[in-house]
């Protein structure tokens, strides 16, 4: 929640009118490495979405994340659809382990109903870029994509891209921000 990329992040989306509310789950507050369990995970986005939803009630509710954010909240999403969430952002969705291409992280998407965007880095090593263009593909007109050409999963990259790591974090923003607005 405090790390520096999501909270630059907030930053831009706050510069285009768009709110976000972070938190964190309870494996990273205790300062473990160690990923919660699914179901404390879940249990965790359906809380930041309930206060979400409390504080600002009449504003159109979108949830998300980046990485392990992103992959539990979708999962929380396909179980049972989170009141009133329009969308689902994904920031660097992971799709596999590094160095392991495989779908089979992904599998629980199809059981999602509202629009996803998929933000990836093209040189993201959880992602490969062929598949998530498949991914997408298969999940249909539900599924938007925004490639980040040269970027990491941390969005990150080489000066040799004749980009900087902060264009690439305002067109993050950008990108999330065009896409919620076509939706609401």
């Amino acid at each position: 929640m405090k790390h520096a990329f999501m909270k630059a992040l907030a930053d831009e989306l706050a510069e285009l009118e768009v709110a976000t509310l972070r938190y964190q789950f309870p494996y990273m507050e205790a300062g473990s490495k160690r990923p919660d369990a699914p179901a404390l995970a879940h249990a965790t986005v359906r809380a930041a979405v309930d206060e979400a939803s409390r504080r600002l009630p009449e504003v159109a509710l979108f949830a998300g994340g980046k990485s392990f954010g992103g992959r539990m909240t979708s999962q929380t999403q396909a179980a049972s659809p989170l009141p009133g969430v329009r969308g689902l952002v994904f920031v660097g969705f992971p799709l596999h382990a590094a160095g392991k291409p495989s779908s089979d992280r992904a599998t629980h998407l199809y059981d999602v109903a509202v629009p996803m965007l998929f933000l990836q880095g093209t040189r993201d090593l959880l992602a490969d870029a062929s598949m998530v263009r498949n991914l997408a593909s298969q999940l249909g007109p539900r599924a938007s994509l925004k490639m980040f050409e040269g970027a990491d999963h941390s969005f990150h990259v080489p000066a040799r891209s004749g980009r900087t790591d902060a264009q690439v974090l305002s067109d993050l923003a950008l990108a999330v921000s065009e896409w919620m607005r076509k939706l609401v």
